[in-house]
């Protein structure tokens, strides 16, 4: 008795990239977008608070992130434009980019997370309430969401190396949206000798409308 095996489908081996190409994709650019939305917004919220003496009284100081440190703001509308170039360019161009995505990311990682108990900022601004060069801010006190934006750069990073493993499967822009690109030129109608209009068009297109 002979057993008959089925050999497996070529179309559906064939799909199985393309649907793993546009999953990795989506995840990207949700991991991409959120991640920046995230570092941007963390970056304006309070990380550090604090008092300064002033006039034998306490201040109350407080520092933004973009007080604290610029990067993590910077490195993220880095990785949104890197997150667009990506279906820009293609090959080699495409794995730069895509390695730029993920160091923008692992950029805020750091920074965030090292300036976390940073309390630079809130020594300058005592300096400046105090009239004091050498005032130091009293009661430091970090808030989370340092944190927050290295959680979104976090994001960021994975977004790059999803497009570093699996961007050679990604669409591409268009041709027609290519430098360099010269659209298909329509054939000459031929010219009716019958109508004076179209002798007249055609010596002005620089046609011969005798050559028809």
């Amino acid at each position: 008795m002979e057993y008959v095996t089925a050999a497996p489908d070529p179309r559906s081996e064939a799909a199985a990239p393309a649907r793993s190409g546009r999953r990795s994709l989506a995840v990207a650019l949700l991991f991409g977008a959120l991640g920046a939305a995230v570092a941007l917004l963390a970056s304006r919220q309070r990380w550090a608070e604090g008092t300064a003496t002033v006039a034998g009284g306490t201040f109350p100081l407080t520092a933004k992130g973009s007080d604290v440190t610029g990067v993590p703001a910077a490195l993220a509308i880095v990785g949104l434009a890197a997150l667009v170039a990506v279906f820009a360019v293609r090959r080699v161009g495409r794995v730069a980019v895509a390695a730029l995505l993920a160091l923008s990311g692992a950029g805020i990682v750091v920074a965030a997370l090292v300036s976390a108990s940073d309390s630079t900022a809130l020594d300058e601004k005592a300096a400046q309430a105090s009239g004091d060069t050498s005032a130091t801010v009293a009661a430091l006190s970090h808030t989370g969401w340092p944190y927050a934006a290295a959680a979104g750069g976090l994001l960021i990073l994975l977004a790059g190396l999803l497009a570093l493993r699996f961007g050679g499967r990604w669409p591409a822009m268009s041709g027609r949206y290519e430098r360099g690109t010269d659209r298909p030129r329509r054939s000459a109608r031929p010219v009716d000798p019958e109508r004076p209009e179209e002798i007249w068009k055609a010596l002005d297109r620089g046609e011969d409308p005798t050559s028809a």
